[in-house]
């Protein structure tokens, strides 16, 4: 007889209800995973590349106020560094050492020139000489004067004497006691007597002019020659070389008792309580820059400001140097040519689209950028305006919010589309 099978058949019971839901979540979950990776697969797939983050430096698009400035090396130096020449070929005597400190108006140095000594005694000479002429002018002019006057005078008396007769001769010439003739006489010796005395009196007074005249040209060549004396004396005063301001010696040029000729430099001062600081300026930037720009000056652990004080008109070695005043009062401990960082302030600009600066701006030429979507670096052209030390502001291609690697961009290779792993 054949057996069944319905000795190895068992009732199942019915499965409760919320065991299917369970099943049901579970099979929701598993749809959703595999949907998320295969659109992760499809994103890694569009991608030309994987990166890892932690080779990446991204941040955030902002907005704000950038500061376009520039960084620049320089050096502490004097505002006021005199640099003392020779006046003439002399010899020169040293009274002081490299290093001394002196005071306004100490002597430094005397040069010993014979010329110089020979021509201010030459104008000494010549002036006491032109002295004793002025003074003898001045007595002739006197002399002549009166001699003048001495005649004019006497014409006067003459004429007056004239009259006199004329007068006693017409008292007299109307009862006929004298000749007509001697009136006659009479008459022309005065008029004889008036022209000589009103020629007298106009010869006085050329005369006078005439020796005024002589003498005032004898007073020019005195002050003339009084100028020649001063310049001498100045020149041979110059001989004594002093201190223009306070400071130290800063270089020697010569040595001691060495023969130099005329405008050789001799030696340079160095005035501390005066320091300014020469900026080194890269030549890109010139066009930007101008006399009263604001600047921040690192000096050690602190921070002074000044202005852009000068600025030269050449260009050596692709620089050009600048000058900068300090605001205020100067800082204390400042040295000679110690070596100094700043920031020159070009301009401000306020509630612009802004990224931190980094190697991207240098890497795609500022040109384009890597913005992060959905875990995809993706190349975008942009557009950059301002830039300063640590911002730059961007004109188009992003918008604030946005995420750019700004950093490690040197391995994508100019890929359209990086993806970044976590």
């Amino acid at each position: 007889m054949i057996r069944d099978t319905s000795h190895q058949d068992a009732v199942i019971a019915p499965a409760p209800a919320h065991t299917f839901k369970r099943r049901a979540v579970w099979a929701f979950v598993a749809i959703a995973v595999v949907g998320a990776s295969a659109m992760m697969l499809s994103a890694w797939r569009g991608s030309e590349t994987s990166v890892s983050a932690a080779r990446l430096r991204i941040a955030d698009v902002t907005r704000g106020t950038i500061v376009r400035d520039a960084s620049v090396n320089g050096r502490v130096v004097a505002a006021v560094s005199p640099t003392l020449y020779s006046t003439a070929q002399s010899t020169v005597t040293l009274k002081t050492h490299a290093g001394d400190t002196v005071k306004k108006g100490d002597v430094l140095a005397v040069l010993e020139s014979p010329d110089l000594a020979d021509a201010l005694k030459r104008e000494q000479s010549s002036y006491a000489q032109l002295e004793a002429e002025v003074a003898r002018q001045q007595i002739l002019a006197k002399k002549q004067k009166l001699l003048a006057q001495r005649e004019a005078d006497t014409a006067e008396i003459d004429r007056l004497s004239a009259q006199r007769t004329l007068e006693r001769y017409e008292s007299v010439a109307n009862v006929g006691i004298i000749a007509k003739i001697d009136y006659q006489k009479a008459k022309d010796a005065l008029n004889s007597a008036q022209i000589r005395a009103s020629h007298a009196a106009k010869a006085a007074s050329l005369e006078g002019d005439d020796v005024a005249l002589a003498l005032k040209t004898k007073v020019n060549e005195l002050d003339r020659q009084r100028l020649s004396l001063a310049n001498a004396q100045r020149r041979f005063a110059e001989l004594t070389v002093r201190a223009p301001v306070d400071g130290f010696v800063g270089t020697l040029n010569v040595q001691n008792r060495s023969v130099v000729t005329a405008n050789t430099p001799l030696m340079t001062l160095v005035d501390l309580s005066k320091l300014e600081v020469e900026l080194e300026v890269p030549e890109t930037y010139v066009a930007d820059i101008g006399l009263g720009m604001n600047a921040e000056i690192q000096l050690g652990d602190a921070r002074a400001t000044g202005k852009l004080s000068a600025l030269s008109p050449e260009v050596v070695k692709n620089q050009v140097l600048a000058r900068v005043r300090f605001d205020g009062e100067q800082p204390k401990g400042l040295r000679q040519n110690q070596r100094v960082s700043a920031r020159l302030l070009i301009e401000e600009k306020p509630n612009v689209v802004m990224l931190p600066r980094g190697p991207f701006v240098e890497s795609e030429g500022g040109r384009f950028a890597y913005v992060m979507q959905d875990g995809i670096a993706v190349r975008t052209p942009i557009r950059l305006g301002a830039t300063s030390i640590s911002a730059v502001e961007v004109l188009s291609g992003v918008k604030p919010g946005d995420k750019v690697v700004i950093a490690g961009t040197d391995t994508f290779a100019n890929a359209a589309r990086v993806s970044i792993n976590k």
